[in-house]
């Protein structure tokens, strides 16, 4: 049977918001699920989560967990029969986050002359640049490029390849992004070609594939994922990284710093700084 794609919106308390997000993520039937928590109105303390199944089976997930909190107002929505995220993404404007300026090719028009400039098409992959979570990587990034450069990059869970792409773009020799969705490497790839830059993408599920292997140790790995798998990749990404290298951490909520920070300082990292944007939270951490 077809799928017909929907739109899942719960609104609601920030505090019952960001509970129900870490119900979505403690779920094992809906890991990888995609979704979005963002403040709409500060006045009146309504947060809005937007999930986007992709079967039938992985939406009546969403609205069950969505159903343990009766404070929320959930609501399904068809979409239409169209290419619905390339219509959803030419509304979006451009974004600058540090020295970087992300913008899709209707805004090609806009390109500052004093930024590095990333043109990001999402097609179905995550990361244009919107995302909390996107932007306090890359202005995370764009800070420690003020004290060092670094010439080995991974970025884990690379989406559309931004993250990649900006080190490239910034003097990195060797910069390698993996994921475990064959279309997101397509589009990294795809990406890195429109920016001339030599990032490349890899299928691959951890950090365990030759590709990654060979370029090892880095100078720095972003892992811009969730909360749960940025804990069980805790230890990979250690031996990933050069002793003295950096890690972004990010993909996870406000409420779940705590969590993945201590895992982190549990194999041997310290912690660098936090950058908070919306409820989303992104963490700077070195190993030591």
């Amino acid at each position: 049977m077809t799928y017909n794609p929907q739109q899942i919106i719960a609104r609601g308390p920030r505090l019952i918001s960001e509970s129900a997000a870490d119900a979505i993520d403690g779920d094992l039937l809906l890991e990888g699920a995609t979704y979005s928590i963002l403040e709409e109105d500060e006045d009146r303390d309504v947060w809005r989560i937007d999930a986007f199944p992709t079967t039938e089976e992985e939406s009546t997930r969403l609205q069950e967990v969505l159903a343990n909190f009766p404070q929320l107002v959930v609501i399904a929505e068809q979409l239409a029969d169209a290419d619905w995220l390339a219509m959803a993404l030419s509304g979006l404007p451009p974004v600058r986050a540090g020295r970087f300026f992300v913008y899709g090719i209707h805004d090609g028009g806009k390109k500052p002359h004093n930024t590095v400039n990333l043109r990001i098409e999402a097609g179905a992959a995550f990361g244009t640049g919107h995302h909390g979570t996107t932007v306090g990587c890359l202005q995370a990034y764009s800070d420690l490029l003020k004290k060092r450069g670094f010439k080995r990059v991974l970025d884990v869970g690379a989406g559309t390849g931004v993250l990649a792409i900006a080190a490239a773009k910034t003097g990195t020799k060797t910069a390698v992004g993996t994921d475990i969705d064959a279309n997101s490497v397509r589009i990294s790839n795809e990406n890195s070609a429109l920016n001339k830059c030599n990032a490349r993408f890899v299928y691959a599920n951890g950090l365990d594939h030759r590709l990654v292997r060979q370029d090892a140790p880095y100078d720095l790995v972003f892992a811009n994922i969730l909360a749960r798998p940025l804990v069980s990749l805790s230890m990979p990404i250690r031996g990933a990284l050069k002793p003295g290298g950096l890690v972004i951490l990010s993909g996870l909520l406000r409420t779940q710093e705590r969590f993945v920070k201590a895992a982190y300082l549990s194999k041997g990292f310290r912690f660098i700084r936090h950058i908070h944007r919306d409820a989303w939270c992104t963490l700077v951490m070195q190993k030591v």
